[in-house]
């Protein structure tokens, strides 16, 4: 099983659309997928089922919302109780083999940072308050090791626009973080202070696993960067246009995350009803255009840097 954290802190890049269709492909390739919604907006959930269904029949008994409630997160329900499997969207991989199942998100996990903020205080030695701290960090990385779990061959979070402690769970849950960005000065400005967070977060939890040797119950983590996909990319005569073309450049050269080949380019016919139908629009598309070919190949080069078996083109 290979986990990846889906992560920009600048919103409106692309990032739901990017998780839910490289998802979508990756089970139509045969795979079993496992997409977790960590996003208050909704967005991937509300991209499998909508708004009427989601409150019909997940938001107050089936959402990671519930998860991370209560005294603990995990401690007053599992996190296998809350995987759903999107009808519409097996619906058009049945014959392939995979699979592709969802935890939803809910609106009210944007008051979740403060709640696990506040559970981090209270003790009364330093000695407590680390091992507080890596229990409250590692309680995502801890669940995805349940039996359930070890049936996916990838599972994609979808994070927050933020470096709250929900976010911080997927970072410590993951093996790899993919990085979507438009090719502009604001989406790619903080890609190295997300570096630079992601290392601070690393070296305070390993530096704490190492004074609590011999406990057994925590791991070190070293998470790194699987790359940044530049996403919403304007195409003119089959090329990336020079102002996208010279900020991407920019970021290959001089960022220090690495920057993937392929590219999603900006195509309202396809991403545009983004949700509407439960589908995602790689499962949606007939033929092989232009957008499609370039998603594909995207995935398979996603696929290949994870070494995902089974994730060859079909």
């Amino acid at each position: 099983m290979r986990v990846v954290a889906v992560m920009n802190y600048k919103g409106g890049v692309g990032k739901t659309t990017l998780t839910a269709n490289l998802g979508a492909v990756a089970a139509s390739r045969g795979l079993r997928v496992l997409l977790i919604d960590l996003d208050p907006q909704t967005n991937l959930t509300f991209s499998f089922y909508s708004v009427e269904d989601w409150n019909d029949r997940l938001k107050d008994t089936r959402t990671i919302r519930q998860w991370y409630g209560g005294e603990m997160p995990g401690r007053e329900i599992s996190l296998a109780e809350l995987v759903v499997t999107p009808e519409r969207a097996n619906g058009r991989i049945e014959n392939t083999g995979g699979r592709l199942d969802l935890i939803s998100s809910h609106l009210g996990l944007i008051d979740i940072d403060l709640e696990l903020a506040a559970m981090l205080g209270g003790t009364t030695t330093l000695e407590a308050s680390k091992r507080r701290f890596l229990d409250l960090h590692s309680c995502l990385r801890r669940a995805l090791m349940d039996e359930h779990f070890r049936a996916y061959d990838l599972v994609l979070i979808d994070c927050a626009p933020n470096f709250g402690l929900v976010t911080k769970t997927a970072i410590v849950a993951s093996e790899q973080i993919l990085v979507p960005a438009k090719a502009d000065y604001l989406s790619t400005l903080g890609l190295d202070y997300l570096v630079r967070n992601c290392e601070k977060l690393v070296e305070q939890f390993n530096d704490y696993v190492n004074h609590k040797r011999g406990s057994g119950d925590h791991g070190p983590i070293d998470p790194s960067f699987l790359g940044v996909v530049f996403t919403m990319v304007q195409i003119y005569s089959q090329q990336v246009t020079l102002a996208q073309h010279a900020y991407i450049e920019e970021v290959r050269l001089n960022s220090m995350v690495p920057v993937l080949e392929g590219v999603i380019r900006n195509s309202p016919k396809h991403f545009g009803d983004a949700g509407e139908s439960g589908v995602p629009a790689m499962l949606r598309a007939t033929g092989k255009d232009e957008v499609v070919k370039e998603f594909e190949q995207l995935v398979d080069e996603v696929l290949g840097a994870l070494a995902v078996p089974g994730g060859a083109k079909r």
